[in-house]
C-alpha cells in the first residue's frame, strides 16, 4: 500500500477510485474504468464523447482519457499523466508531471503522433489536492485540444500559456 504524503493517509488505491467516481459524474464519460483491473488498479480510463466532453463539435468521434497518479520515493507531491487520447488518429495530449523533462518543470503538457512526442511546453506546477488537480487539468483540456494545429496531415501544438 502506497501512502500519498501530506494527504492524510490518502492512498494511491482510495485517489484511484475517487478519481473514477469523479469521472462517472463528467459530461462526456463514459464506460468508466480500471486498468489492469479494480484489484489491481494502476490507471482510471475512459471513453469519452468528445463533443460531450469539450462542448463543442470535434473531428474525432471518439477519444478516451487515460489518468494515472503515482506517488515516487523521495519527492514531494504526486506525479501524474492525464492524457486525452484519440485512437483513430493516434494522438495522444497529456497533462504529465514527473521527472522526464527537467527542461520543463516539474510539470508539462505533451503532444504524441503515431507514438511519437511532437511537442512539449511547460505547465504550471498545481500545488494541490490531486483530485483538484484532476479538475483543473479537465478544465483545460477544451482549450488544449483547441490548440492543437494540423498542417499537411501532422498535429503540432504550437503554443501553451498556461
Amino acid at each position: 500500500m502506497i501512502f500519498l504524503a501530506g494527504r492524510d493517509r490518502y492512498t494511491q488505491r482510495t485517489l484511484l477510485r475517487d478519481v473514477h467516481d469523479r469521472l462517472t459524474r463528467q459530461a462526456g464519460c463514459e464506460d468508466v474504468r480500471y486498468r489492469p483491473s479494480r484489484r489491481r488498479p494502476r490507471y482510471v480510463i475512459a471513453d469519452v464523447d468528445p463533443t460531450t466532453f469539450l462542448s463543442d463539435s470535434y473531428d474525432a468521434a471518439a477519444a478516451r482519457l487515460e489518468i494515472r497518479f503515482w506517488y515516487p520515493a523521495g519527492v514531494g507531491h504526486e506525479y501524474y499523466r492525464i492524457n486525452w487520447v484519440e485512437p483513430e488518429r493516434n494522438l495522444m495530449l497529456g497533462f504529465h508531471q514527473d521527472a522526464d523533462h527537467p527542461d520543463l518543470g516539474p510539470c508539462h503538457i505533451q503532444l504524441n503522433y503515431e507514438d511519437t512526442p511532437i511537442d512539449r511546453h511547460g505547465v504550471t506546477f498545481l500545488d494541490a489536492h490531486p483530485l483538484a488537480v484532476l479538475d483543473d487539468r479537465l478544465q483545460q483540456f477544451p482549450a488544449a485540444v483547441e490548440t492543437i494545429r494540423w498542417e499537411s496531415g501532422t498535429p503540432s501544438l504550437p503554443t501553451w500559456p498556461v
